[in-house]
């Protein structure tokens, strides 16, 4: 086989596996993620069964490239703030603002698809071990927004910080799944008094004060992500 072959095969099979993706969107979109079948995605993709089980190995996967979609299209968005934006404040500001704007397209579906992912033993819910690979993406955002930022954090906090703002992203999209406003004018100001509060609660924190408070945050986390073992 040629280079020029398999530079073929490479991309024949790239755009098979995003028809597969694609089909299987606009299926989830017009029928549910549970009433949806593989068979079904298949035959809207115009594939065989097998081949889309080839790519993509139960509808959970599919689900997962989903994430991983709205991920770089949100990157997308905000990469050019991030490069000449220095204010802490407004850098989180846009982020989440972006994270919005990007995942609008896919808010009626997010709304359905919660009814699945807010089960804690399901595979779809942004906490799972199926979850973590876009999850870590999205905690590494905040960690770059952090390098970026003129924001003072202290040492016993950074580590763990990006972790904190990604769990306060988290409960931003979580209400706006459920705001029905008009340009989702409720998550907008959510964010706007949020984001303010968050920072004033950053310069608090370097304060000798607040030291034995602020040490507390990272070991809780740390202590939430270990399994325990059985006594």
């Amino acid at each position: 086989m040629t280079p020029k072959t398999d530079t073929k095969r490479t991309k024949k099979g790239e755009r098979t596996k995003k028809e597969i993706e694609e089909a299987a969107l606009a299926l989830f979109f017009e029928h549910g993620y549970e009433a949806t079948t593989m068979r079904a995605v298949a035959e809207r993709a115009g594939v065989a069964v097998g081949n889309a089980y080839y790519y993509f190995e139960s509808k959970e996967h599919l689900i997962q490239a989903f994430y991983a979609r709205t991920h770089r299209e949100h990157l997308a968005a905000f990469e050019p703030v991030l490069e000449k934006e220095a204010s802490f404040k407004e850098l989180l500001r846009q982020l989440l603002i972006t994270k919005i704007e990007t995942a609008e397209p896919y808010h009626r579906f997010s709304g359905l698809l919660f009814k699945t992912a807010a089960d804690p033993k399901s595979p779809l819910n942004p906490f799972s071990d199926q979850s973590r690979e876009v999850r870590d993406q999205a905690t590494a955002l905040f960690a770059r927004l952090l390098e970026a930022t003129d924001q003072k954090v202290p040492d016993d906090l950074r580590e763990e910080l990006p972790n904190l703002l990604w769990l306060y992203e988290m409960s931003i999209v979580l209400f706006w799944i459920h705001d029905e406003s008009e340009g989702r004018a409720r998550t907008r100001k959510l964010i706007d008094r949020t984001v303010d509060i968050i920072s004033k609660l950053l310069n608090l924190s370097r304060l000798p004060l607040m030291g034995p408070l602020r040490r507390t945050v990272p070991r809780l986390l740390v202590e939430l992500r270990t399994p325990r073992t059985a006594d």
